[in-house]
Order: structure tokens, then C-alpha cells, then sequence
């Protein structure tokens, strides 16, 4: 390999976005934001590096095995590079916020890295966009969360939109009424994400109909209900679908043309969902654009950040770390919200238009630049005379030269 490709190389997940990709995204994340700030959602901004045992808190134990860790060379603390960025923006809320009125909306756009890249998403670095409602437990914030990520995706061109909706408590709820627990209901958990029926049988024994049926449930919104309906269920099973029910018809109201769909019974990456969960697709587009549902929560032990930072960097620092940052909710909140995945939502846009640039002479005047960028326009100012304008003009790549003061359309 040469020099020059050794210097290219990069580790496998990982890759420079070129123009015009890069101006698409950030213009595109800056859209999403806009979108959500017209909904009353405010932008929060947290570090890429915070302290293991509070980036890994609550919700973000989930990600702890996606998580690159690496030690703080001035508090001589681990330090956890941030996976998921959902976690911090709860921690915030509980810290930072917990006197804000509640219900608090928050928004957020950034950078994550992750240990390993999946089959669907191979890349370890992708930027994240999404939005959090804490604090509200009600149907219609559940129904809030999707609307509002389906709004925003259309806000920015993207069609053929559908949502896949799902209640990672339901199972546990049935389990606990047919008396499955333990390693049993781990496996049966795994089986019904498998769509496995043969498993299911054979784990469920007796009980097997009941999540057979939850398998057979799957599909669009209006049938799933039905078929759920018909299982009769009974206690925190049925308390769980009925709710599902009144999401459904609030979604309904807010996106009516919207697709929707129902799993029941699916669980993987909801692993610290507490409530309805969902996961947004567009049709002819490799992997899901973003996903999201409810969550409790979780903050990090009252004022165990201040007393550790206090310790190892010295007591007015730790007290003033904890005064910031160490008092917190004294109880969970509920909330919901969803993560748009940028690198999916690239490719669900199409390639961005060619811009118009310009080129100027050497000679231009400033104030003629800048009534043409005023205008709208992309100038490029040529550094040196040349004999001919518009063939350097279409080497630099302008589809337009400013020649003897005119704008000029330069041919292909």
C-alpha cells in the first residue's frame, strides 16, 4: 500500500463523509432541530466524555458493552465515551433541569461512538438527532414522540414513512400471569424475537396458545388490535393493550396518513423500555431510520458525582460539582422520546442538488461579492489571472463565471 493509502486507512466502522454529503447532513440535523424547536423542544448539548459510573446510569446500561472507556489522566477516574445519547439528556433532566416545569421537552444532535458496527448499520460512528418528552406519562405523549419524529422525517423529504409498534412489557405481564419466570422467560423472550413458534411451544408448554397468538398478532395496526383483543387478557396484560389502543388512536388524529404496524411481542434494543416502543422505516431504505418509546428515568446517586470529583481533584471543586450536579429527582420520571440514526436517514434522502457557484476574477470589487453572496450565491474568487474564465470557472467546478461583470451559465 502506499504512503498515501496508509494515511487514508481507517478502522473498519469508520469513515470521512465528503462533500456534498457533509454540508447534507449538518444542513439536515439543523432542519430535524428546527422542526423540533417548533414544537416546544429545546436543544441541550451534552460532552462526549462523562464519568463511567453516571454515563452508564439508568438507561445507559444498555449500551455499557458498546461503550470504549478510557481513563481521565486529571481526576484519575474511568471515563466513558458516550454510546447513546438518550441517557445524558435524562441525566440533565434529573440534574441540570429537575426544577423545570414538567412536562419537559428537550432535543439534541450529535456525535456517538459505538465498539461494533451491525449487520444493517456496520458504521461505529454516526451522528444521532432526536428528542425526549420527560416527565409526561399519559397516551398522548406516547403518541407525541411518534408523531413528532414522523413529522420532522417528512419535514425533510422523506417518504413512505411507517412505524412499527411495540410493547416490550406486554410478554413480561403475560409470563407473570401464566406463572413464567426466571432463565424459562428468558428464553421464551428470545424465542418470540426469533419468531420462533416451534421454541415458543416448547418453552411455553401448556401456555403456549396465549404467546402463540401474541406471534400470530404481528402486522398492520388495525388487525393486530383485533387479534389482541381476542386473547382475552386479563390484569397488567390488558392494562398494556389498552393503552396501546388509545396511542393508536392519537396517532391516528395527529398523523392520519401515517402507516402503522404492531409486534407485540418483540424486545431486542428495547431493552430499557418501560412502556410503548417503536421503530421508524421508509420504504426502500436499508435499516431503521430511528427508533424510540418510554423509559423511566433513572439518575445518578444523590451527590456521588460532587463527593468522587471532590476526592480526586479537590474539595471546592467536588462541592461545587456536586452542588451542580449531585442533587437530583428524588424518584424516576416517566418518559418518552426516539433517536433519529443520521447515516439511515442519509440514505433515505436523494442526492442534494448541485449548488450554484460562481467564480469571480481576481479583480472583483469586495462589495460586488458580497451583493452576489446576498443573493444567494456560492462565489469562488479565482487567486490569479488566467486566459481563459470559464475554463478554470468549470475546472473549480461553478456552473456560472462572472465575466466583464456579467454572470455567465457555464456549458457542461
Amino acid at each position: 500500500m502506499t504512503e498515501i493509502g496508509d494515511q487514508a486507512l481507517l478502522p473498519a466502522g469508520f469513515q470521512d463523509v465528503l462533500p456534498p454529503q457533509a454540508a447534507q447532513e449538518a444542513a439536515v440535523i439543523e432542519r430535524l432541530i428546527a422542526c423540533f424547536a417548533g414544537r416546544g423542544y429545546e436543544r441541550v448539548k451534552p460532552p462526549l466524555l462523562e464519568f463511567e459510573e453516571t454515563i452508564l446510569a439508568g438507561a445507559g446500561a444498555a449500551v455499557a458493552q458498546q461503550t470504549f472507556r478510557l481513563m481521565d489522566p486529571v481526576s484519575q477516574r474511568m471515563m466513558g465515551l458516550r454510546a447513546d445519547m438518550t441517557p445524558q439528556v435524562a441525566r440533565i433532566a434529573a440534574t441540570r433541569l429537575r426544577k423545570a416545569p414538567r412536562p419537559l421537552r428537550l432535543c439534541y444532535g450529535g456525535q456517538v461512538l459505538r465498539i461494533k458496527g451491525g449487520q444493517l448499520r456496520p458504521e461505529r460512528q454516526f451522528a444521532q438527532v432526536g428528542a425526549e418528552l420527560i416527565g409526561a406519562a399519559s397516551a398522548r405523549a406516547d403518541a407525541e414522540a411518534v408523531v413528532l419524529a414522523a413529522e420532522a422525517l417528512a419535514a425533510i423529504g422523506i417518504g413512505g414513512l411507517s412505524v412499527d409498534l411495540n410493547l416490550p412489557p406486554l410478554v413480561d405481564a403475560l409470563a407473570a400471569d401464566l406463572d413464567i419466570g426466571g432463565a424459562r422467560l428468558a428464553a421464551l423472550r428470545q424465542a418470540l424475537d426469533r419468531k420462533d413458534a416451534a421454541a415458543v411451544s416448547e418453552i411455553a408448554g401448556v401456555s403456549a396458545a396465549q404467546f402463540q397468538a401474541l406471534l400470530r398478532a404481528a402486522g398492520p395496526a388495525e388487525a393486530a388490535l383485533a387479534a389482541l383483543g381476542a386473547m382475552a387478557l386479563v390484569g397488567a396484560a390488558a392494562e398494556e393493550v389498552a393503552r396501546l389502543i388509545r396511542v393508536v388512536e392519537s396517532i391516528q388524529v395527529g398523523a392520519p396518513d401515517l402507516t402503522l404496524t404492531i409486534d407485540p411481542a418483540e424486545h431486542r434494543g428495547f431493552e430499557y423500555q418501560t412502556g410503548i416502543s417503536f421503530i421508524l422505516f421508509a420504504r426502500g431504505v436499508r435499516g431503521e431510520l430511528g427508533r424510540g418509546g418510554r423509559y423511566a428515568t433513572e439518575p445518578p446517586a444523590r451527590a456521588a458525582t460532587g463527593a468522587a470529583t471532590g476526592a480526586a481533584t479537590g474539595a471546592a471543586t467536588g462541592a461545587a460539582t456536586g452542588a451542580a450536579t449531585g442533587e437530583v429527582s428524588p424518584e424516576p420520571e416517566s418518559a418518552t422520546g426516539f433517536t433519529l440514526f443520521m447515516d439511515s436517514v442519509q440514505r433515505a434522502l436523494s442526492e442534494p442538488p448541485p449548488p450554484r457557484r460562481l467564480y469571480l476574477p481576481p479583480d472583483c470589487p469586495a462589495a460586488r461579492g458580497n451583493e452576489l453572496r446576498a443573493e444567494g450565491w456560492i462565489t469562488l474568487a479565482g487567486l490569479e489571472a488566467v486566459a481563459d474564465f470559464a475554463t478554470e470557472a468549470r475546472r473549480m467546478g461553478c456552473s456560472h463565471a462572472l465575466i466583464d461583470g456579467a454572470i455567465t451559465a457555464l456549458e457542461d
